[in-house]
């Protein structure tokens, strides 16, 4: 009776796992693909009405007009007439696949215990089976930014695609950056400590920062040195100095971020990005001049001080645009994860108080690839880059025409089938059912 009872639980287990599992990740393109006739939105500015766009081997091989000499076009044909193509969007500064279920410690691996962790890596613990990351496809956000969180230096980050079978699979560039969690100079009391809840100084400002400066000089010192014993931390510090890696400092205050411009030149390094940048407008110019990019955080928030304009979340981007600061969106925040597939109503946010939508579609495609380094295949719909787009039956900016019928990764078909359309199609059938019966 034990016996039967254990197979019997191990089928349902089995069965149980396979409904819940993730979509099987798609093959590699193996013919040639032709889009005709959609209006295709290229994510750098421009638009193609009526537009060919011809994809092989995951490449782009044609991006043009609709070709009216009606010659024969290859492999599958997709009639896109009254539809719209775009590049796939791209969410920076997420933890994607790295939490499943905030109450279940056992799913939670963001972040480590220390202080100043430059050698951990998000990409081994990235998890491509997430139920999160699937949901992300069916809006067009195809590929992320997968980023550490805790302690000052949190670790490295590295940019995956979402369809795949494990990390191996999904990445598309290892390592990419280094993540400063920049002291405040500002703090509320602790409550817990009994003290007063009013914004005050940060006495311990000017020491944490001088930590941060420390352990550069510390690691600088054992890279020149003859390296006796092996440091990891140190180590992971090497592609920061020599420019391969860049450095992520989130961070806020107008204050933190002149100093974040100054401590970029005292170390000498090369590719500083500003994530978060709250008060960014306020020293925009000084970001230009010092050529530093800025994530900004989502727009659908509530502005910080009473004194601030009800839409200063929503307009930032687009002030920092005016200003000639390269922009791109990041949804970090309460319940990030999800919210990363609202990344294209947060672009469309921007656009409807005052930013062109097309270079509101660049806060999310273009913009990102240049401030992630992966502009030379990723971010626009441009002859030789990768195929990875999708295809909208309206305004993707709009979540009223954000219907997609088609995506590819690097030219390869990728489903749009989740728990959450499963879950959709079956309440769906059970009320249409209800309502034809209570006739």
């Amino acid at each position: 009776m034990k016996i039967f009872n254990t197979y019997i639980l191990l089928a349902f287990l089995i069965i149980s796992g396979s409904s819940f599992a993730q979509q099987t990740p798609a093959d590699k393109q193996s013919e040639a693909v032709t889009i005709v006739g959609a209006t295709a939105h290229l994510g750098n500015g421009e638009i193609i009405e009526n537009s060919l766009i011809i994809f092989e081997d995951g490449k782009l091989t044609e991006v043009t007009s609709k070709d009216l000499t009606k010659r024969q076009y290859p492999g599958e044909i997709i009639n896109a007439e009254g539809k719209h193509v775009y590049p796939g969007i791209i969410a920076p500064n997420s933890t994607l696949g790295l939490v499943e279920i905030d109450a279940v410690k056992a799913t939670v691996d963001q972040d480590e215990m220390g202080e100043m962790l430059p050698n951990i890596r998000s990409l081994i613990a990235y998890n491509a089976e997430s139920k999160i990351v699937e949901s992300m496809r069916p809006n067009g956000v195809l590929m992320g930014q997968i980023v550490p969180r805790g302690g000052m230096i949190s670790g490295t980050s590295s940019i995956v695609q979402f369809d795949a079978w494990n990390w191996e699979d999904a990445v598309i560039k290892e390592d990419d950056g280094l993540h400063i969690n920049w002291p405040d100079s500002y703090q509320r009391g602790r409550w817990w400590r009994d003290e007063d809840p009013g914004l005050k100084p940060n006495k311990e400002y000017t020491e944490d920062v001088q930590k941060l400066s420390d352990f550069f000089a510390s690691s600088k010192a054992y890279l020149d040195g003859n390296r006796e014993y092996k440091n990891l931390p140190y180590l992971a510090m090497d592609p920061v100095f020599s420019g391969n890696k860049k450095v992520f400092v989130h961070v806020d205050g107008e204050k933190e971020i002149l100093d974040v411009i100054q401590f970029k030149k005292d170390q000498n390094l090369e590719h500083v990005v500003i994530v978060g940048g709250y008060y960014s407008l306020d020293v925009a110019d000084a970001l230009k001049s010092n050529d530093i990019p800025v994530l900004v955080n989502r727009p659908h928030s509530t502005p910080e001080e009473a004194y601030e304009d009800y839409d200063y979340p929503y307009k930032l981007a687009n002030l920092l645009h005016e200003k000639g600061v390269l922009v791109a969106i990041e949804s970090s925040g309460q319940m990030e994860r999800m919210n990363s597939r609202n990344l294209p109503f947060y672009a469309g946010t921007v656009a409807a108080f005052g930013l062109d939508k097309e270079k509101a579609l660049s806060l999310i495609t273009l913009n990102t690839a240049k401030i992630l380094g992966i502009d030379e295949n990723y971010g626009s719909l441009e002859k030789g880059k990768s195929a990875t787009l999708f295809i909208s039956e309206g305004d993707a900016l709009d979540m009223r025409g954000n219907i997609l019928s088609h995506a590819f990764i690097d030219g390869r078909k990728v489903s749009l089938e989740t728990h959450q359309t499963e879950l959709w199609k079956r309440y769906s059938k059970k009320y249409k059912e209800q309502k034809k019966n209570s006739k």
